[in-house]
């Protein structure tokens, strides 16, 4: 009942732009959202009739955890099942791409962390492998920002769900770690007005100062170090190599440097160019934008968390 009342509480915020777009996006958030929602039910369901309990904390048949398991695999937005997020994040407002990329993350990965010990871990780890690849691969050739801040999503939560069943607190911390980088980087999109790279090459002219900080937030979403972006990825291969599991930290670290290729064609783009005939173009005026002091907050926490790793890990 919560993740409906989730999932209906935001359809308005979608379709309140009154475009044919919004309303295709709301409507194919609906349709993928009550669908796993019913999976969620009917998991319970198998679960119930199977053990005369409506807990979902101690299933112990294979059916409905795999069951369950893929329900909020579709609630996330996480590969094989990531082909609504880029086109519904597409056809809405950076605002409301802000809290489908956020807030809406929240309900199914607190579910996903309670039933941890028991869902599939096999299914887990090929799902987490398809979503960093297909993360990194779906970015490379995008030329808007929405777009390419779905596939980047997509990535981050292949990196959550691999770690979720050997170390649900590693899965926390990264998850923190993302909102941050991704609120960090939403809200400087609004403040620029950028929704694709050409208007992004132009956003110097706009606020210099933030045209550089994103620089430094690009680099902490491909996980450089020492950016706050570094410290989920290296703590969670190194929980898999304990874990005597080398050649998947291999192939999640080669497909970590998908997603940062295109993260350093946006930092090139914002930072390193200018647009052409910039004598005879009108140039943009520079508004007095009211930044509030969420922006600098969050982007000195993209940038400074890693030296504060020992801290982190205690409180987890």
């Amino acid at each position: 009942m919560g993740l409906e009342i989730n999932t209906l509480a935001i359809i308005p915020l979608m379709t309140k732009m009154h475009h044919p777009r919004a309303a295709e996006s709301a409507t194919k958030y609906f349709l993928t959202q009550a669908t796993a929602s019913a999976l969620i039910l009917f998991s319970t369901t198998i679960n119930a009739w199977m053990t005369g309990e409506w807990t979902i904390m101690n299933m112990t048949n294979q059916i409905p955890t795999v069951i369950l398991t893929l329900a909020l695999a579709i609630k996330l937005g996480v590969a094989p099942f990531h082909l609504w997020l880029p086109d519904v994040l597409q056809g809405l407002n950076m605002l409301t791409c802000l809290i489908l990329s956020t807030w809406q993350k929240l309900a199914p990965m607190a579910l996903m962390m309670l039933t941890s010990h028991q869902l599939n871990t096999n299914l887990l780890i090929v799902m987490a492998l398809m979503s960093t690849i297909i993360g990194g691969w779906g970015g490379l050739n995008q030329t808007q920002m929405r777009k390419i801040m779905a596939y980047s999503s997509i990535a981050h939560l292949g990196w959550m769900i691999l770690v979720i069943s050997f170390a649900p607190s590693l899965a926390l911390l990264n998850l923190l770690i993302y909102l941050v980088l991704t609120s960090s980087m939403f809200l400087m999109l609004m403040t620029l007005n950028s929704t694709n790279t050409n208007k992004l090459s132009i956003s110097w002219l706009k606020t210099p100062t933030l045209a550089a900080s994103m620089m430094v937030t690009l680099m902490a979403l491909g996980g450089l170090p020492p950016t706050s972006g570094f410290l989920p990825k290296w703590l969670i291969l190194q929980e898999m190599t304990k874990q005597h599991l080398g050649a998947l930290s291999a192939l999640m670290a080669m497909s970590a440097l998908l997603s940062l290729f295109f993260y350093i064609r946006l930092s090139y783009t914002i930072s390193m160019t200018s647009p052409p005939n910039i004598s005879n173009s009108s140039l943009t005026w520079r508004k007095k934008k009211n930044l509030t002091y969420v922006i600098p907050i969050l982007i000195t926490m993209s940038a400074a968390m890693m030296p504060i790793t020992p801290t982190l890990l205690l409180l987890n």
